[in-house]
């Protein structure tokens, strides 16, 4: 293999296991909340400002990468991004109850800041590979940020009677940390140059109903997947009464399941019309959401979230798949600036659920995925039929 390729195959490695990263980042907030005791008190509108500031922190790091490209060293942004990620679990560690809930929000907002540069950084250094082969690559991302929650999940449900959650964040602190160090001795090729467009074909794509539904349908099922990863532990220790050691176990099962689909999606997506998996996909979704909604025992919540996990797994490599097949000239770093606001959009579900919760009840923690996925279901046929159209 030529010296060019391997440093690209080294390069795309790299980029990869960022989104590693990131995931261990951006799953903390619903998995610290029982750690801090707020699955046996009230306080959804603080919970809920703790999921506005990092999804708030995501919408910065947007403006805050480019800037940091420009230094031209793809390694230091990636370091950049672990830096923030281990300051972020140091304020958090010192910020935890007794002390006033407005100070921990410094915490989450970094957290989201600092998830949102590593992202930045690993999409556009996946170019390549995503021109060769778009679902494989972002599913493949998938599969790294799923096992980066995964990772966070298992972490705190194995030290929740072993250690002081001060304790356990410093700890925590040093995965980000020590990846900073380790990345930015890395060298990693330079982002592909991505090729200009005319702003009145970037204003006519933007403007025509496939990016508008694309848009909507990132919005809602980013909306359903955090909603569901950032509520689950409180949600199964008031309904079904289950300890919140093991609420973040269920959590990283919910990642398993994740996992777990966008792997057995892989082949699916050779054999399986895209359509009929988005179906399907929906479904499980609806019906996992129902069963979590009426059960009162740890059996129909575990059928509930594996359910949930597999119905949700599918349905964003598929998305990105059918983005590059309408809109071929875009890469995945103009997708983040595309969809930024889908995207993040979406991360500002948990915060609305905090608003409908304290109003009507923790139940409706697991009504709002289900209407959001009814929604998937609905945009997909409406996908499908605009693509028909278009052809």
């Amino acid at each position: 293999m030529p010296a060019a390729s391997r440093f690209e195959a080294h390069t795309t490695r790299v980029a990869l296991s960022v989104f590693f990263l990131s995931g261990f980042l951006m799953s903390v907030p619903g998995a610290i909340l029982p750690a801090w005791g707020y699955h046996i008190r009230d306080e959804f509108l603080a919970v809920g400002a703790f999921f506005l500031a990092t999804a708030f922190g995501l919408m910065i790091s947007v403006l805050v990468a480019p800037t940091l490209r420009r230094f031209q060293r793809p390694s230091l942004v990636i370091a950049v991004g672990g830096g923030i990620g281990a300051a972020a679990f140091l304020v958090l560690a010192f910020t935890g109850p007794p002390v006033a809930w407005m100070w921990r929000v410094a915490g989450f907002f970094l957290l989201g800041l600092g998830a949102g540069v590593l992202n930045s950084a690993a999409f556009q250094s996946i170019v390549s590979a995503y021109e060769r082969d778009p679902a494989s690559t972002v599913n493949m991302a998938g599969i790294l940020f799923g096992s980066g929650n995964l990772a966070i999940a298992l972490f705190l449900s194995s030290t929740f009677y072993v250690y002081d959650v001060r304790s356990t964040l410093i700890l925590a602190a040093l995965a980000p940390g020590f990846a900073a160090v380790l990345y930015h001795r890395h060298q990693v090729a330079a982002p592909a140059a991505l090729p200009d467009q005319p702003l009145r074909q970037v204003w006519r794509d933007v403007r025509s109903p496939a990016a508008v539904l694309f848009s909507l349908l990132l919005f809602f099922q980013f909306g359903n997947e955090w909603t569901v990863a950032s509520w689950l532990p409180i949600f199964l220790v008031r309904r079904t009464g289950v300890s919140p050691e093991d609420s973040l176990f269920m959590l990283a099962a919910y990642w398993l399941a994740l996992i777990v689909g966008r792997v057995a999606a892989q082949p699916l997506l050779r054999m399986v019309g895209h359509g009929k998996l988005l179906f399907w996909s929906a479904g499980a979704a609806v019906a996992g959401c129902v069963l979590l909604i009426s059960t009162n025992n740890a059996f129909g919540a575990w059928s509930g979230l594996l359910l949930l996990g597999v119905g949700f797994a599918p349905i964003y490599p598929l998305v990105v798949e059918w983005i590059g097949g309408r809109f071929p000239a875009y890469h995945p770093g103009v997708f983040n600036g595309l969809f930024s606001i889908a995207v993040s959009g979406g991360l500002l579900w948990p915060f609305l659920v905090s608003l409908a919760a304290s109003q009507w009840g923790i139940w409706v923690v697991m009504a709002m995925p289900m209407i959001g996925s009814i929604i998937v279901f609905l945009l997909t046929v409406a996908l499908w039929l605009e693509s028909r159209l278009h052809a």
